[in-house]
């Protein structure tokens, strides 16, 4: 079958780059992926492939059976929303919706499990089990779009054994992709403090009690709590205590986040949050307010399960073009599927130093290297049937 995969991606690759091209002209945001959703349906329908729908609003799944459906059952899954960035690529294919744009790849994503899909579709004579495309919605925004799909019935009937799904890497030089085996990706949690004190005259301290001087102090105990903790993140990103020159605010808004590698280590950290919140608030008699937004859990591939995947990717593109990923503090809610079933989330390198390609992820120049979707959509392909 390897030698099958490569001659049809190959024969649909210029396809599935006006696919790619399409979706990045035309991103939506998280949970707002309506003609996101009818575009890719429009697709779907046009290869006479049948699918269901209104998974979390508007996801979509495809049950493709091949021979033998009830003997092993696979799901892939893409991902297709967009993100709050104005796209300044200067290509024919940049972004209509202004300030919204595939700036994670989530275009290259869904194009390369289409074409996986067309792929398997045409060859479903020749490979065995059952394989479940998961179009996944709002993977950018909590709550995120994985967890109400399985909440909704994604992976049952039939039930899935194993889950994969590929992100793109401009790190990574197109041609390559990356494995790691066990935890790879931290969980997430949104911080939210509110920090209400007593505004007045700066002049006149006896008049005001100073948020500004109480959310210094909360800032710099929690920054030194988890300054030392190699597997945890704690960052403020935004302060706002609106005052002046001489006028004392009467409250402060901070909003930060917290990422752990560990569950039990990131539970622990909430409550000691909370304990030098209390500690605070009573230092200055003060009024402090937490609010955690509890986020996506750490990422863990299944070691054996993702084992497999990486020898199959080597004999798929040859061992030199496989390589060990580092673990990364970024945050994906796939976590919710590698939490229900053994599963492996890899990546796909689409950077090309020769061509410019070198931003990164989640920025205004983020492109990827279209070359890269041929290896994307038959890689797909030969996992899901190997």
């Amino acid at each position: 079958m390897k030698e099958k995969i490569l001659e049809l991606s190959d024969l649909f690759f210029d396809e599935i780059v006006s696919i790619r091209r399409y979706m990045h002209m035309h991103p939506e945001l998280s949970f707002q992926e309506f003609e996101t959703s009818n575009y890719i349906k429009s697709i779907l329908k046009s290869w006479d492939i049948n699918f269901l729908d209104g998974y979390a609003n508007t996801g979509i799944l495809v049950n493709l059976e091949g021979k033998e459906p009830s003997s092993r059952v696979i799901a892939l899954r893409a991902d297709f929303d967009a993100l709050p960035i104005l796209e300044e690529n200067d290509v024919e294919y940049k972004s209509k919706n202004e300030g919204i744009m595939h700036a994670c790849g989530h275009d290259a994503h869904t194009a390369s499990m289409l074409g996986a899909l067309k792929i398997l579709h045409q060859t479903k004579d020749h490979w065995r089990g059952t394989i479940k495309f998961i179009f996944q919605p709002a993977e950018e925004r909590l709550p995120g779009g994985a967890k109400q799909m399985i909440e909704e019935g994604v992976l049952e009937n039939p039930n899935v054994q194993h889950v994969i799904a590929q992100h793109v890497l401009p790190e990574l030089e197109v041609g390559k992709v990356g494995f790691r085996c066990g935890t790879y990706m931290a969980s997430t949690d949104e911080l939210y403090v509110t920090i209400s004190g007593k505004g007045g005259h700066a002049a006149i301290p006896s008049s005001y009690n100073n948020p500004i001087i109480a959310s210094s102090e909360l800032v710099l105990d929690l920054n030194q709590f988890f300054n030392d903790k190699a597997d945890a993140i704690f960052a403020i990103g935004y302060i706002d205590g609106t005052g002046s020159t001489n006028i004392i605010p009467n409250e402060v808004n901070l909003m930060g986040t917290f990422r752990a590698l560990d569950e039990s280590f990131r539970l622990e950290s909430h409550n000691h949050m909370n304990r030098i919140v209390d500690q605070v608030a009573k230092k200055y008699n003060i009024k402090i307010d937490l609010n955690i937004k509890k986020g996506y859990p750490a990422l863990n591939n299944d070691i054996q399960f993702t084992l497999n995947q990486i020898n199959k990717a080597k004999e798929f593109l040859g061992e030199k073009n496989v390589i060990d990923l580092p673990i990364r503090m970024t945050a994906e809610d796939f976590s919710y599927f590698a939490n229900a079933v053994p599963s492996c989330f890899y990546r796909l390198g689409t950077g090309n130093k020769d061509k410019g390609l070198i931003h990164g992820l989640h920025t205004s120049k983020f492109n990827i290297d279209e070359d890269s979707l041929k290896i994307g959509m038959g890689l797909m392909a030969f996992l899901a049937i190997s």
